[in-house]
């Protein structure tokens, strides 16, 4: 099993410069807000946050590749940094503490494909962090120092499931929106915590499952190897073990297939 460590602390690196800039914004009376094409916003945050990422980067890995949010691919080779400078962009510019910098390395499988191998999830507004390593388990804490392993949860059974999601209208526009209602009824609790938040609850043990219908890489790739490292599942909404699916579905394993036949339906 390779030996992630170095990569694991040069992410929380990334991550105390990452939270330097987030946190000094936070908040800021004279925050400079733009719109993208897609219509999603976009921060001096965001764009600052994901600077500093890449210019440690290259300065700790110059031969990496890096794929951000905000400034695209740069690099080529067996091995790519992928930066969400800040998951929950909506909530940092309206002063909702729930939002985090997702900083994951992924590497290239021999099929072409790459998969995270490490993933640390940084939220300094909640004051909680989250990483794993491929092999090496999923810890939270305030860092490196301070942490703690997480496992998820034992909950086997709907009717006993916490289930949380982002909101509503993307499950509507896939035409998922009754498979969705069906599956929010069979739960005992659902909640709409959004972005990467409910996948570190499902990772700890405190929510049993999460979904949502649109995702993008940078979305995911941090999250997901902290939710399987947890003993958890994480996969498309067709199943598909993975980040590449363009969607996402996270549990405890348990309750993953009922969870994927409900979210299947379309009347």
């Amino acid at each position: 099993m390779p030996d992630y460590d170095d990569d694991l602390r040069l992410a929380h690196a990334l991550a105390d410069a990452a939270d330097e800039v987030t946190t000094a914004r936070f908040r800021a009376l004279d925050l400079k807000v733009e719109t993208k094409p897609d219509m999603t916003p976009v921060s001096e945050a965001d764009t600052a946050t994901e600077q500093a990422i890449r210019a440690l980067l290259k300065e700790h890995r110059p031969d990496d590749a890096i794929l951000g949010e905000e400034y695209g691919l740069v690099g080529s080779g067996p091995r790519r940094w992928v930066v969400d400078p800040i998951d929950g962009t909506k909530n940092y510019v309206r002063g909702v503490p729930v939002w985090a910098t997702l900083i994951s390395l992924m590497e290239e499988d021999e099929d072409g494909r790459f998969r995270p191998v490490v993933g640390v999830v940084s939220a300094p507004a909640l004051g909680r962090r989250w990483w794993a390593t491929e092999g090496g388990g999923a810890y939270a804490g305030g860092s490196l120092a301070e942490e703690s392993r997480i496992g998820v949860s034992k909950v086997a059974t709907l009717a006993d499931a916490s289930f949380a999601y982002s909101s509503l209208g993307g499950w509507e526009e896939q035409g998922r929106l009754p498979g969705f209602l069906d599956l929010t009824r069979a739960c005992w609790r659902t909640r709409a915590y959004g972005d990467f938040w409910p996948y570190m609850m499902v990772a700890e043990g405190a929510l049993d499952l999460c979904a949502e219908p649109e995702l993008n890489l940078w979305d995911m790739a941090a999250i997901a190897i902290v939710v399987t490292e947890a003993g958890g599942r994480f996969t498309s909404l067709d199943g598909v073990d993975g980040v590449h699916g363009g969607n996402a579905a996270a549990s405890n394993a348990l309750l993953h297939d009922e969870m994927l036949a409900y979210l299947g339906r379309t009347a």
